[in-house]
């Protein structure tokens, strides 16, 4: 994030700075090329004005001098025509060879046609440092002045100043980079610290706060109300342990009096009774697990799991059978289905409650006169307990919602529940690094798998 702030802010200071720099090299060539020119006219002004009276005397000797002296101090060359085109004074270098283009000039010149300051198309050209002008005496022509410059000075000038105003804008990014990245880090600072006090309250640290008196106004408003839920978070918390709490109080002497009335009624009952008596005192205990682990979910957010090896196609018979007579009585067949032995290293009671709620929800759904096919398979890495019946079935949309904490299918009707069996599953199976899986299944009606990994499994 810091990244891009820089480049948002970063992006726009160095167009602006090239664009200035820019304005400001092309407003420096185009002074430094329009400054040539304008000495070049000026000199070809100075010479044709010499140049008459030496051309109306005819005596070319005091205007050689001064144009031999000329080219020694400036490096200017300065060469006078006469009529016929003829160099009449060219100082040292009267033998030099005119190009084609200054001989043209000189042509026009002859023909009267004043010097104009060439226009390039680009203020850092300077594409010629030649002029000529004509030399007139009472309104003729009567020779012509050439003036050739040095292209290069205006050049080197033209290159230093682009030079410089290069390391300028260059300069001037840098700096615009180091105040970006302070800005950056002087804005983003609360973002970071509200980043890692939310870490922390994930990982249970209820007290994690933000100071709120640094950074820009709006983040200190959003660290003042982050402050404010993190308040009211662990006074949510803090209410629910207490009610865990009274719960585990409330719950555990009802059901420690049910099982001591089952142990007194047992005493009174033959000895056919005794295998009644000992599923119901396997229930009761089971009963206490369960409710030890809700209790420990509803405190902490998770439990204190035991691990062990857990066959879960025993798991899925010891449950079949728990819920046969719950579903005979409402015309529901429960049938085992998969492999014989499913091992795996995991918490039973976790598993077996989560499993009740699948079956739980299977039986309540589906129609009667069906099955519900319950079993355990193992494939690749992971071993599932799947629970399939033949009830209704949910849409794709509806399948994403199952596992939701008090959603229900608009389909069902006035069947009792509260939405949440699916979703303790779910959070039930996280504890262990399972998953609750709910999908359509082919022919019609859901399929639940309760996905475990299988590591340990023998």
């Amino acid at each position: 994030m810091r990244r891009r702030l820089i480049v948002v802010f970063l992006v726009p200071l160095i167009a602006v700075l090239v664009s200035l720099g820019g304005v400001a090299g092309w407003s420096a060539a185009r002074s430094i090329q329009q400054a040539f020119y304008a000495e070049q006219l000026g000199d070809l002004g100075y010479f044709a004005s010499s140049a008459r009276q030496a051309l109306r005397a005819g005596t070319p000797a005091v205007i050689d001098a001064e144009v031999r002296r000329f080219q020694e101090v400036y490096g200017i060359e300065v060469t006078v025509f006469d009529l016929a085109g003829s160099a009449w004074a060219a100082g040292d270098h009267g033998d030099a060879v005119l190009s084609e283009e200054d001989a043209e000039r000189v042509r026009l010149a002859l023909s009267g046609r004043r010097a104009e300051q060439p226009i390039a198309a680009m203020p850092w050209a300077v594409p010629d440092g030649a002029l000529a002008e004509p030399v007139f005496d009472d309104g003729d022509v009567i020779g012509a002045v050439l003036v050739a410059g040095d292209v290069e000075v205006p050049r080197g000038a033209i290159l230093r100043q682009t030079l410089l105003l290069g390391m300028v804008v260059i300069v001037l990014s840098a700096l615009g980079v180091l105040l970006m990245a302070g800005l950056a880090r002087w804005v983003l600072s609360p973002v970071r610290r509200l980043d890692r006090a939310m870490t922390a309250i994930e990982r249970g640290e209820m007290d994690a706060r933000v100071a709120e008196g640094t950074g820009p106004p709006e983040l200190r408003s959003m660290a003042r109300a982050f402050n404010g839920m993190a308040d009211e978070i662990e006074r949510v918390m803090t209410r629910q342990q207490e009610f865990a709490l009274n719960a585990s109080h409330e719950l555990r002497n009802p059901l420690n009096a049910l099982l001591l009335r089952v142990e007194h009624l047992a005493t009174g009952l033959g000895p056919e009774w005794d295998p009644d008596v000992e599923e119901t005192r396997e229930e009761g205990r089971r009963m206490t697990r369960i409710l030890e682990t809700l209790l420990g979910l509803a405190r902490g957010g998770r439990t204190d799991s035991t691990m062990s090896a857990v066959d879960l196609a025993a798991v899925a018979a010891r449950r079949v059978e728990a819920w046969r007579e719950v579903a005979e009585h409402r015309g529901i067949a429960l049938v085992r289905v998969g492999a014989s032995s499913v091992m795996t290293v995991t918490d039973r009671t976790i598993v077996e409650s989560a499993l009740d709620a699948a079956i739980d929800n299977a039986v309540k759904y589906s129609p009667g006169r069906t099955s519900i096919e319950i079993g355990a398979q193992r494939n690749g890495d992971e071993c599932r307990l799947t629970v399939r019946d033949h009830g209704p079935g949910l849409t794709h949309e509806e399948v994403a919602s199952a596992t939701d904490r008090f959603w229900r299918s608009p389909d069902s009707g006035d069947q009792p529940g509260t939405g949440l069996g699916l979703a303790i599953a779910t959070d039930l199976l996280a504890t262990v690094g399972g998953e609750l899986r709910v999908s359509a299944a082919e022919g019609g009606g859901l399929l639940v798998a309760l996905v475990l990994p299988a590591e340990g499994a023998s």
